[in-house]
């Protein structure tokens, strides 16, 4: 599987509006920002992608990812952030 295979995959289940996957094949690293963070927990993040890539997670087309995951607002404070430092 490739970086944008995964990214199509993730994009297909779950509407973001920031999706960067990064890896090697087998280990992958993934930003995500989705309204439907908005609220909910972590583990109940990740859950919710997990969801999205279905059986690919036991069948070891994805062995380890990696992920970050922020709601819009949180997206939005970060960049914030970033900038303040940058200064």
């Amino acid at each position: 599987m490739t970086a944008q295979e995964l990214q199509a995959l993730i994009a297909a289940g779950l509407p973001c509006e920031h999706l960067q996957v990064e890896g090697d094949g087998r280990h992958w690293y993934a930003t995500l920002v989705s309204p439907e963070f908005e609220g909910k927990r972590l583990i109940q993040r990740h859950q919710r992608v997990y969801a999205t890539l279905g059986d690919k997670m036991k069948t070891d087309e994805v062995h380890a990812l990696s992920m970050k995951t922020y709601s819009p607002a949180e997206w939005l404070a970060l960049g914030s952030q970033a900038s303040d430092t940058a200064h």
